[in-house]
């Protein structure tokens, strides 16, 4: 098997020589070739193995080397793991909330094998309603009924508690077990400072010193002996973090402790104290790692706000529905519906999943998904989506999409993968902490020495309690949350407000974004388009045969100028025939063989192909439809003109309004549409826009992109049709209206739910907030650390006679952290409207 790797490190040929070499030679490793260029190697191995393993054959080649999957293996295992969990529905999958190892994900919990932070369980996708008998809770079913033993209604089984509860809940065990035995020894040691110790009137200081010792002992070996095995783990594998300084500092803390109790005469006098015993630090040891567990507590709660709204998300969707067949109504569990079944929706009930009215009306509060207050009006024939609420009337659907189809489903996938994805800013912070904690243990080292050398008596206590203090406020954790955190909740403000965005990279372009393309059809305007007039220009064929012909032709198209003219000649009662030989001419119209003749529709483009002449009286009737707006579609039979059809589509109301919020945040707002010249004119004018392009094809659309990127500009495209697909997926960001076509929105990173162009505002507004948030959050790492580290070092005593405690510098560092999330947590309460 071959699996491709990032390697970080490398600066020379002779670096990609060492790793080359280093790899070959590790055990399992049939074949390794590195490309210093891209950074990656391809290994080729006999089985699987594990980056911890790697890394530990990388070390012979130098502990500045590391390696990391590649985006590409990293979504491949990403993709694996999704399918093996969907018997869980997402549940069971774990990551790191510092992204070490990219997307890579965990079958069960556990700490991450880089940083040691406690994995995060990924929220699930959908969830599964369990249903059993109060009496007999052997009976499990995953619809309800009755019990097939004693009768009884069926109940919803209690959710198991998710793996963040169980995390936080042991956690805390923990945290009791610190306190109840860390409070003693602190008391013990601070009652030093009382005059005439009446502690010492019971035991003397030597006694003391062993009862700290036993205090110590749960503290150490059980509350918090993860912090140690994480540390080893780290320096073993090399991927040193911050339990390998809390690891060393408070390790080295209680050792020095222990042997100070057991042999003291092996000390020298400066360790000393009056009565002849080592000065000890069982209370310093204890109350920093009691002080880190306090952290990681407020850590393990801080997270499970950070993905609140996909937690949100999955509460929308009903366990339930009604399902009516033959006219009767049952009520069956949500995964019992299947494509075509007719539901019932009652008032106040949440529509089950994606799919069409087929009898009666009602309104819609489409708030949770689309982020828009105001409840929708449908009526027969119009799509409603999965978690939605109904309001005051029953209706009947019918069931399109179902499961992970539904609009629900796709939406808490999208912001569970952006929330897990890499910000290009975050490269500078995983730079900075590659070399931090290294740098941090030298300036500790340092510190000794100085200290040792220049400080005064006892020197060599000063040096080891200040060279501790180096070791323990150090953190680099807060520096490495500052950027997925924003993300994590920034990407679910989005999806609550109708915005998706698929992943962190497309964040951060938005808020560099300096032009704006958008298509017409769908984007500025409604996108449901009506026909104003059908003329024929010929005597044999008069309005109701044009339209014939033109619904036709238009019954095999998709785009909505066709339905337009499809749903005009169902409302007239014409005739809609069959059509041969359908043929979709991409940005000119549509094209077939209707009643053995050759027949189109579309723009000049079109007619220019098949050599139709356009008369000068008839084309100086379209221009003046189109030069009020007016889109023209013409109809040729056998290259002669023989009609043409007038289609009204009515601008957005927020399109203006959003068109002017975005010129006055410096976005040049640039119309691409395949219409005509005179309709796109009089739309830009109306609107005010930066320019305009008519007639553009796909590829004019695709070349126009290029033009700008290489002018320098930021571009962004939005769009909701197949010909916007290659531009949006060449734009720096793309833009997909979400009322448009898969290919579109699969071909963006921003997806509009509501196809608004508002929803542009919100999303570059969003992604301003957390770029803001991110800085804010690195400048808090930065400046903590470059502030705390010196103070600790001690920089304050010469002149203002400070030093700084462990315990205290533990305090600051356990806090950094949760100081960091807490101002991510922010973005949830921010205004993108």
């Amino acid at each position: 098997m071959k699996h491709t790797y990032k390697i970080t490190g490398m600066t020379c040929n002779g670096c990609r020589t060492h790793v080359e070499e280093a790899l070959n030679s590790t055990e399992g490793v049939i074949r390794a070739a590195v490309d210093l260029e891209k950074e990656e190697a391809e290994i080729e191995m006999d089985k699987h193995l594990s980056i911890e393993k790697l890394q530990e054959g990388i070390r012979k080649a130098g502990e500045k080397y590391r390696i990391h999957l590649s985006e590409e293996e990293a979504k491949k295992h990403k993709v694996a793991h999704d399918q093996s969990s969907k018997k869980v529905q997402g549940n069971g999958v774990f990551y790191c909330p510092m992204h070490c190892e990219g997307d890579k994900t965990y079958d069960e919990p556990g700490d991450c094998p880089v940083c040691g932070m406690d994995l995060v369980e990924q929220p699930a996708i959908s969830a599964t309603t369990i249903y059993t008998c109060p009496m007999h809770p052997e009976i499990e079913k995953d619809e309800p009924g009755s019990c097939p033993i004693c009768g009884m209604e069926l109940v919803p089984k209690e959710a198991e508690e998710s793996a963040e509860v169980k995390t936080y809940k042991k956690l805390l065990a923990k945290f009791k077990v610190a306190v109840i035995f860390t409070l003693p020894i602190f008391i013990i040691a601070m009652s030093d400072m009382l005059h005439n110790n009446p502690l010492y009137n019971v035991l003397s200081l030597k006694y003391w010193n062993w009862i700290q010792f036993g205090l110590s002992l749960p503290v150490v070996f059980y509350a918090t002996w993860m912090f140690f095995e994480r540390a080893y783990k780290s320096i073993k594998t090399w991927n040193l973090n911050m339990f390998t300084l809390i690891g060393i500092g408070a390790g080295a803390a209680w050792v020095f402790s222990f042997f100070g109790l057991l042999f003291p005469g092996v000390f020298p006098d400066q360790f000393k104290t009056e009565a002849g015993t080592v000065h000890l630090y069982f209370e310093a040891a204890t109350v920093i790692l009691t002080l880190v567990l306090l952290g990681q507590l407020l850590e393990a709660r801080a997270h499970s706000k950070t993905n609140a709204a996909i937690k949100e998300l999955m509460k929308l969707a009903p366990n339930t529905a009604i399902r009516v067949v033959d006219g009767n109504e049952e009520t069956v569990s949500i995964n019992a519906i299947k494509v075509g079944d007719v539901l019932k929706v009652k008032p106040g009930d949440k529509v089950p999943v994606d799919g069409v009215i087929v009898k009666g009306n009602a309104f819609i509060d489409e708030s949770a998904i689309t982020g828009e207050p105001v409840p929708v009006d449908k009526s027969e024939n119009d799509q409603v989506s999965s978690g939605t609420i109904n309001g005051k009337t029953s209706f009947l659907m019918k069931a399109e999409k179902v499961g992970s189809e539904t609009l629900l489903s796709q939406i808490i996938a999208m912001v569970n993968n952006a929330s897990r994805s890499r910000s290009p800013v975050q490269k500078l912070a995983d730079k900075i902490s590659a070399y931090f904690v290294p740098i941090v243990v030298l300036i500790a080292i340092i510190t000794f020495v100085i200290w040792k050398i220049f400080g005064p008596e006892p020197s060599m206590v000063y040096a080891f309690v200040n060279a501790i203090a180096v070791l323990i406020i150090a953190c680099p954790c807060a520096l490495g949350l500052a950027t997925p955190m924003s993300v994590m909740v920034g990407v679910g403000k989005g999806a609550t407000s109708g915005v998706l965005i698929k992943n962190a990279e497309a964040l951060q372009k938005l808020s560099k974004i300096d032009t704006l393309i958008i298509d017409k059809t769908g984007t500025i305007t409604e996108g449901k388009p009506s026909v104003e007039t059908i003329r024929g220009v010929r005597d044999a064929y008069s309005e109701e045969r044009v339209t014939e012909i033109i619904a036709s032709l238009n019954s095999h198209s998709e785009h909505p100028l066709g339905a337009a003219t499809v749903a005009y000649a169902k409302e007239n009662k014409v005739n809609v025939g069959e059509v041969d030989d359908f043929e979709s001419v991409t940005g000119k119209g549509v094209i077939g063989i209707y009643n053995d003749q050759k027949v189109g529709l579309g723009n000049f483009s079109l007619l220019k192909d098949f050599n139709v002449e356009v008369g000068e009286d008839v084309e100086n009737a379209i221009s003046e439809y189109q030069s009020k707006g007016k889109t023209v579609s013409m109809l040729f039979v056998d290259s002669q003109l023989v009609g043409f059809v007038v289609l009204s589509d009515a601008i957005k109301k927020t399109s203006s309004e959003a068109i002017d919020r975005l010129k006055e945040e410096g976005v040049e707002v640039i119309m691409l549409t395949g219409d005509n010249e005179n309709t796109a004119q009089a739309v830009a004018e109306e609107l005010g826009l930066s320019g305009f392009k008519a007639e553009c094809l796909p590829e004019d659309k695709l070349k126009e992109v290029e033009r700008l990127q290489e002018e320098g500009k930021k571009v962004a495209v939005a769009g909701d049709g197949i010909n916007d697909a290659p531009a949006l997926a060449k734009a720096d960001v793309g833009i997909a209206m979400g009322t448009g076509t898969d290919v579109a929105i699969e071909s963006a990173e921003v997806t509009l739910i509501k196809g608004d162009l508002k929803g542009i505002v919100k999303a570059i507004n969003l992604s301003h907030k957390v770029m803001r948030n991110i800085k804010q959050n690195l400048f808090f790492a930065l400046i903590y650390n470059t502030i705390g580290v010196p103070i600790a070092a001690g920089v304050l005593f010469p002149v203002f006679g400070l030093l700084l405690s462990p315990m205290i510098a533990a305090l600051a560092m356990s806090f950094s952290s949760v100081s960091v999330i807490a101002n991510a947590l922010r973005l949830k309460a921010v205004h993108i409207d």
